[in-house]
């Protein structure tokens, strides 16, 4: 369902900012505008950037929050959860999962 989600809210998923988006309105039930805002404001640009691919992959690329096409030495998987989940300050099941069995 979560999937499903993210790609109904036209956002285009990780090639954007669309799962970011996306985890504000699961986790926190924030509506599609007031999540837009929040993950703008955490990223530091303007909402209508959020869709652009070129702007978000380099942004995605510098806080080390995963991309489409993994880039060499960034943050792929677990770590790219993780980022997302302290830059959003969300709880992300399987990054609690992990750090939980490496007892942090």
């Amino acid at each position: 369902m979560h999937t499903a989600h993210i790609m109904a809210s036209c956002m285009g998923g990780i090639r954007t900012a669309g799962d970011l988006v996306a985890w504000m309105q699961l986790t926190r039930r924030m509506k599609i505008h007031e999540a837009k805002r929040y993950v703008a404001e955490k990223l530091g640009v303007d909402v209508f950037e959020l869709t652009d691919e070129e702007i978000m992959r380099e942004i995605r690329k510098d806080l080390g929050l995963g991309t489409v096409t993994s880039i060499a030495g960034s943050p792929k998987g677990i770590r790219a959860k993780w980022r997302i989940a302290e830059l959003l300050g969300v709880p992300i099941r399987s990054v609690q999962l992990f750090r939980s069995q490496l007892g942090i």
